[in-house]
């Protein structure tokens, strides 16, 4: 059905979005959502095709065909852009469009400039979101806006799942939800707390979207399996610690921020070759094909 696995995680993102607003009575208004998509895609533009194309005429070199300016719908990266803001719409709130458009720039602008070795290292969309939190007075997250009702859960852990069996990065999400769920039932028996408390906290809507979504972004995470799974343990780690020791209700999303700068240290002590989404379309070809 879908040709490329970004396709896919564009269209379970916006059914989310849509269901947010039209079930969850979100406070969102249009503008926001639009502030949030054009400032992504303007700044994708500018980073990956109208700054080389200056650069290049500046330097009086040959301009070659993939630097020469595009229209936005040819734009290199587009579903990468577009998967951004979708996540930032879902995720972060704000007053005022203007904040939204901030977080949107700085998270495409994080991909081209905080790179190592031709990799980004942090999730665009948690970048733009801790950005936002540090820089203006009035943007925030809702980390229980999607409830615990098991009919989100069921479909975002069956969206999530599809597109995590095309990309392959599962293990990811099953060692951060695995890990953090095992620490909060250990606090639960520490405490004698009921069941109920820890279904409640493990069933939250947005920690799957984190999880499943946000967590397994594969440019920006650890190349190497093994990598990964030590990585996703220690911010599972840092999220139990931040929430409960310091009451940090967005712990998930500054665990990742924190801890992001690791992925080229992992790299380097594990060598794996890097993620390339035109492999997994020449893979999805070819299994069609023998099939």
């Amino acid at each position: 059905m879908f040709k490329d696995a970004r396709d896919a995680q564009i269209a379970f993102l916006a059914l989310f979005l849509l269901l947010g607003v039209s079930t969850r009575d979100w406070t969102l208004h249009p503008s926001l959502l639009l502030a949030t998509i054009a400032s992504c895609l303007l700044a994708q533009w500018l980073s990956t095709v109208l700054i080389p194309y200056a650069q290049q005429r500046r330097l009086g070199a040959a301009i070659a065909p993939d630097t020469r300016p595009v229209p936005l719908l040819s734009l290199p990266g587009w579903r990468s852009a577009l998967i951004t803001s979708l996540g930032l719409c879902l995720l972060l709130r704000a007053n005022s469009p203007l904040t939204m458009a901030i977080a949107g720039c700085l998270a495409i602008a994080s991909k081209s400039l905080l790179r190592y070795q031709g990799k980004h290292f942090f999730n665009p969309a948690n970048f733009g979101i801790i950005a936002v939190l540090l820089l203006t007075q009035n943007a925030w997250v809702s980390p229980g806006q999607w409830g615990a009702e098991p009919i989100y859960l069921l479909f975002f852990a069956g969206a999530g799942c599809l597109v995590l069996g095309w990309v392959g990065r599962w293990e990811t999400s099953a060692a951060f939800l695995v890990s953090y769920g095992g620490l909060e039932a250990a606090r639960s028996l520490y405490l004698h707390q009921a069941w109920d408390i820890w279904a409640h906290q493990f069933s939250s809507g947005s920690l799957l979207l984190f999880a499943l979504f946000m967590l397994t972004d594969p440019r920006s995470i650890p190349n190497a399996r093994g990598a990964r799974l030590l990585w996703a343990v220690a911010i599972a780690l840092s999220t139990f610690v931040l929430q409960h020791q310091f009451y940090l209700p967005t712990a998930i999303f500054w665990s990742l921020f924190a801890l992001a700068p690791l992925t080229p240290l992992l790299d380097a002590r594990w060598q794996a070759p890097a993620f390339d989404w035109r492999a997994v379309y020449r893979r999805d070809r070819q299994t069609l094909a023998d099939g």
